[in-house]
């Protein structure tokens, strides 16, 4: 591969500490932060002149081809936007459908300065088609159900052994496949069982979502006689390498078992939110010192994938929630969408931070826009007033995928497959 060089001059760079300077990336690593270098050897130099140097956006908790369901279903009850709407949906999806679908939602991440995210859905070969012509990076993973259906059982094992084979570790590295079991009242204790021996065997991680919905948490109990978290860890699923999405009813001795398990949690307030689930304890989470990270959920909850704006209403729904308005800083979301999302994928030594040696996942805010001025704190306008139309520039693994709000794909091209692609999908309900 040809050697490539990106220098990023006289811009704010959001490091252990905020100063000015510039930044040099050789292919895919940053190999240089300082206050003046030289232009002279760079193939590429952008001016971050009013900007400000960000990790890249960490969402762990997306379903991408989702964006094609966007506003289909809203203000509804969970049941019916799932049982009358999502699902007969999804009964019709095909890989060229979530091909679509994904190819949507990788150009919204970057517009909105994500380049890193934690997938769960279906046809998810044809959703890593999508992430390694876009360029983003991502943990996908094959949603399993099976309802304690055998048959159905071993197919999802079947098929997530497929996309494991045929996607882990491609795209540059940039594409890493996790096991997905849906939920602990989805999944029979067999297929449970199941993913954490080929996780341990495999050395790859599992993405679940657990404890969304008190229904959820009565179901566990009635079928169980235990709580979500606490039949996990009886069954001994739980491990560091598990990232559970939601986390919204988790009881004090689950936060407990949380911690010591080593689980990472992906929180989800406008989903919750949304869909009306409830407000997880995050705060509490925090004090306990569980690793926490920040994602969207699908486009048809929430309905966009905007961490900037994720952040925001993550720290205001702690701080209403608990009558504190010294809980969940803006510091610590920023950390939950930065290193915390990355120590979530086990990525921690690669992104999530600015730093000499890591990934060049990175975007440059514009810092230089009414809604910003005047310009104090970054990290406290970066969470309570940027959103991602103030994303100027991203790069991943060193290859700039947006300059100048201009996407690197044809963002009219992707905009109008998707609208036909969701025409034709609703036509088949």
């Amino acid at each position: 591969m040809e050697s490539r060089t990106i220098l990023i001059k006289n811009t704010k760079i959001m490091a252990n500490e905020i100063k000015k300077g510039s930044i040099l990336i050789e292919n895919d690593r940053i190999t240089g932060i300082e206050e003046n270098l030289s232009s002279k050897e760079a193939d590429t130099v952008i001016d971050g002149d009013g900007k400000i140097l960000i990790p890249g956006l960490v969402n762990t908790h997306t379903h991408l081809s989702m964006s094609l369901l966007r506003g289909l279903a809203d203000d509804l009850v969970l049941d019916t936007w799932l049982n009358d709407h999502i699902w007969p949906t999804e009964a019709n999806l095909d890989g060229d459908i979530c091909y679509v679908g994904a190819k949507l939602a990788c150009a919204e991440m970057i517009k909105s300065g994500t380049t890193t995210f934690n997938d769960m859905y279906f046809y998810m070969d044809h959703v890593a088609r999508a992430v390694d012509e876009s360029g983003i990076r991502g943990n996908i993973s094959h949603g399993m159900i099976d309802q304690g259906d055998e048959e159905k059982r071993n197919a999802e094992y079947k098929e997530s052994m497929r996309i494991i084979d045929k996607c882990h570790n491609t795209a540059e590295g940039r594409i890493k496949v996790s096991l997905g079991p849906h939920a602990p009242h989805t999944c029979s204790t067999e297929l449970l069982s199941w993913v954490r021996k080929k996780a341990s065997q495999l050395g790859i991680r599992i993405h679940i979502h657990v404890s969304e919905t008190e229904f959820e948490v009565k179901n566990i109990i009635d079928t169980y006689d235990a709580r979500p978290f606490e039949y996990l860890d009886d069954i001994g699923f739980l491990d560091d390498d598990v990232l559970a999405a939601h986390a919204v009813w988790p009881s004090d001795n689950e936060m407990d078992i949380i911690k010591e398990s080593g689980v990472n949690i992906s929180h989800n307030p406008v989903s919750n939110m949304k869909l009306a689930s409830g407000i997880s304890p995050v705060a509490k989470m925090m004090d306990k010192g569980i690793n926490l990270s920040l994602g969207t959920d699908g486009a048809a909850s929430n309905n966009n994938l905007d961490m900037l704006e994720e952040m925001k209403i993550a720290a205001l729904q702690q701080k209403v929630n608990k009558f504190d308005p010294t809980v969940l800083k803006a510091a610590d979301v920023f950390y939950m969408a930065t290193l915390g999302g990355a120590t979530a994928l086990g990525l921690e030594k690669e992104i999530g931070t600015i730093e000499e040696g890591k990934k060049a996942d990175l975007a440059l805010i514009n810092m230089k826009s009414p809604h910003i001025t005047p310009y104090r704190h970054p990290i406290s306008h970066l969470v309570y007033s940027a959103n991602g139309a103030d994303v100027d520039t991203v790069i991943c693994n060193g290859q700039i995928l947006m300059q100048n709000r201009n996407l690197v794909m044809d963002e009219k091209v992707i905009i109008d497959q998707a609208e036909e692609a969701a025409k034709e999908l609703l036509s088949k309900r």
